[in-house]
Parts: C-alpha cells; sequence; structure tokens
C-alpha cells in the first residue's frame, strides 16, 4: 500500500483530531471506508452524541507535514513499506509514524533495551556491554531517549544500529541534552521515530504511550534496573501483551533499583547476564512471522486505552453533514483539572481488592477522564496494580 499525499492529509487529520485514538481510527475507517469519509462523519457522528469535537483542519496537517519536511522527517502511514511490520502487528499500533532517519533499521530484527534513568555505574557498564554485543549479532537496539539505560544502550549501538522512540514531537526532545544524541543516531544511520504531534511537549501519559512502541517494534524487552515504580516495567507489561520476550537482568537483593528486575524474573521473565542468554531465545524468532498479539480482542483489553481520551463512535447513527466548527490550532484542549484532594480520595478507597475503573470515579465523584490521569501517576509511583478487566487495587 501506498497512500497519495491527499490520502496522508486525511489519515493525519484523523489520529489528530479530538477523540480519536488509534483503535477509534481504525474502527472509523473501517466503517467509512477510508479516512477522507470518516472526517466527513466525525461532525454528525458527534451530534448524535450531544458534544462537539474539534476536527483537525486540512491547514493544521499540512503545517504539520511542512513542519517534519523541515526537520527531514516523514509520516509514515500503517501498510506502507517503511512502516515497521512488528510494531503493526500490535493492537494499538499508531496508524502513522513520523520518521528521521534510515527507515532500513527498522526492517531488522531488533530488541529493546530500557531501564532506570538513575543507574547504578555497573548497571550502565552492563548496558553498554549487551548493547554493544547485541549489535554486533545483527540486532538493532530500541529505547526511550531517557537519560541513565536509555542513552547508554544507544551510545553502544551507534555502529551496529539504534532507533529511539520519541514521548513528544521531533522538535521537542527530552531530555534537550540528548539532542546531540539524536544527531549521532542519524549521522549513524539510525532512526527517530515519533507518534505525537509536532510542537507537542511530553506529558506524563505520553512515556507509557512511547513505551508501547518501544516494545511494539522489538522481538524482545530487556530491563536492565527497575525500581518497582520504574516506567520501565510498563514497557515490559506491553512486551507481554504483544506476545513478545521479556528479560530482566538480575541485581541484588539489597538495591532498590533491582526490585522490579528481581521481580520480573520471580514471574517468569528470562534471566539475563550475558548476551547469549538473549540470542538463545530470539535466533529462532528472528525471520519468522509477527508475533500473534490478539489483535482482534483488542476492544476487550481497556488497560492500553487508558492512555488515550478515545471516543466510541460505533453504535452512533450517521445524519446529515453538518459544519465543522473552528477549532484551536494542533494542541489538545486543556485536559479537566483534578481537585487537590482527589488523589488522596482514590487511595483511601482503593484496597486490596481489585475495583473497577469506572466504579472508582464514581466512588470518588470524579470523572472518568481525571480518575485515569491520576491512576496513570498512582501507578508510576508504584502505589497500585492494574488487574485484567480494568480494575485497580493497591500494592
Amino acid at each position: 500500500m501506498q497512500l497519495s499525499d491527499a490520502q496522508r492529509l486525511d489519515w493525519l487529520r484523523l489520529i489528530r483530531s479530538e477523540g480519536v485514538g488509534p483503535r477509534t481510527f481504525r474502527g472509523l475507517v473501517n466503517r467509512f471506508g477510508g479516512a477522507g469519509a470518516a472526517l466527513k462523519a466525525l461532525p454528525d457522528l458527534a451530534k448524535a452524541r450531544g458534544k462537539p469535537i474539534r476536527v483537525a483542519t486540512k491547514a493544521e496537517a499540512e503545517r504539520e507535514i511542512a513542519a517534519a519536511a523541515r526537520l527531514g522527517a516523514r509520516f509514515v502511514a500503517m501498510g506502507e513499506a517503511e512502516y515497521p511490520l512488528p510494531l503493526q502487528a500490535t493492537a494499538d499500533a499508531p496508524p502513522l509514524i513520523c520518521l528521521r532517519g534510515d527507515a532500513a533499521c527498522l526492517k531488522r530484527p531488533a530488541v529493546a533495551v530500557v531501564g532506570s534513568r538513575n543507574a547504578s555505574a555497573a548497571g550502565l557498564t552492563f548496558t553498554e556491554r549487551l548493547s554493544h554485543a547485541l549489535g554486533h549479532e545483527g540486532l538493532v537496539i530500541v529505547s526511550g531517549l531517557a537519560r541513565g539505560v536509555d542513552a547508554r544502550a544507544h551510545k553502544a549501538a551507534l555502529q551496529s544500529g539504534t532507533v529511539a522512540v520519541l514521548a513528544g514531537g521531533h522538535d521537542r526532545i527530552y531530555p534537550s541534552e540528548h539532542e546531540e544524541l539524536v544527531a549521532r543516531i542519524l549521522d549513524s544511520g539510525g532512526s527517530i521515530v515519533a507518534e505525537m504531534p509536532m510542537g507537542w511537549e511530553p506529558r506524563g501519559r505520553d512515556f507509557p504511550r512511547r513505551n508501547r512502541i518501544i516494545s511494539g517494534l522489538s522481538l524482545g524487552t530487556i530491563v536492565v534496573e527497575a525500581a518497582r515504580r520504574s516506567g520501565s516495567l510498563i514497557t515490559a507489561r506491553f512486551a507481554l501483551e504483544q506476545g513478545r520476550e521479556v528479560f530482566a537482568v538480575p541485581g541484588s537483593p539489597l538495591d532498590p533499583r533491582a526490585e522490579g528486575t528481581n521481580d520480573l524474573i520471580r514471574d517468569g521473565a528470562t534471566l539475563c547476564a550475558a548476551p547469549e542468554h538473549v540470542m538463545t531465545v530470539l535466533t529462532p524468532l528472528i525471520g519468522g512471522p509477527a508475533p500473534e498479539t490478539g489483535a482482534e480482542d483488542a476492544a476487550d483489553r481497556p488497560e492500553p486505552a487508558l492512555y488515550w481520551d478515545e471516543i466510541d463512535f460505533s453504535a452512533e447513527p450517521v445524519t446529515a453533514m453538518a459544519a465543522e466548527p473552528p477549532p484551536p490550532p494542533f494542541e489538545e484542549g486543556p485536559p479537566e483539572p483534578a481537585r487537590r484532594d482527589d488523589r488522596a480520595i482514590l487511595l483511601e478507597l482503593l484496597g486490596p481488592s481489585p475495583v473497577p475503573v469506572d466504579a472508582l470515579a464514581r466512588q470518588a465523584g470524579v470523572s472518568a477522564r481525571v480518575a485515569q490521569s491520576l491512576l496513570m501517576e498512582l501507578e508510576l509511583d508504584g502505589k497500585i496494580w492494574r488487574h485484567p478487566g480494568g480494575a485497580v487495587s493497591l500494592r
């Protein structure tokens, strides 16, 4: 498949419209036969819900494409030749990725290396040796450009190939001191991938969104050091959901930075203390079909949807077309603010028994959007567990 310029513009407009995430995008395109037809239907779908939504304009999409082009980036659609097949096989793959660099990197077998931002000296040394050795074996190293383990993994794989996945837009590198590292990755033939719009400053929940792409690009995810509240554990969870391998580097039980990785090993992750521990598992998978991820059951798995404010249009009737409301440029509307005590209320309502998120929101007297935002903070702080069916409990 190869999109025309007009189709690519429609795809970008649709995914940038309010309430449209990866699942809603696929549902709308399947329902109406294309992104252009879905865009025309959106205002009436919103009217049927009794609430207007912002539809991204053609001018906004054109400005974003032009801004990306000035940085040497281009938009690649799912199904096109440059779109990485392992990512396409995941249930919540982004319909469009914005890509800088050599797409050939995305065609080679890859492994993700993630871990603590405040890694120990031993952890950084092991990351460097492991990433260099796996690169020598022909694997591309994928990571998230964060401080600590991520940056060391990228640097060790510059000569063999590395892919950095951003949480924000290509013109909003985070952390900013890694702009030089981005340039080195590009100069060495690597790739930089982003899902979020140009000009987008990464926020808290954008990092889990990024993490599913890191794991989705890879045959397996290696966690080097991770405390129990580390975002690296979210990457490992996504890898499991995507049917990918999970490896963990063991550490001292006296080091809090090893608690998360030791827990992963106890829960069944493959122990990784040398490159051959990874290659023994991944070599039979190289060149094989993409793992089965249960994409057909994605609607029954609510956890990833918490990272988007998606609207379910599936049951809404279509009426006569209505005029689009004038949208503000690029950015989402500001999120509904949480009251200062909402987080404390949620914690007080939670216990060891799993509770559905919607029931918890009703008990706390907050909207589902506020509840989801606060629960994401609590998860990153290591205070809650997530359970199948969208339920949560205290750790």
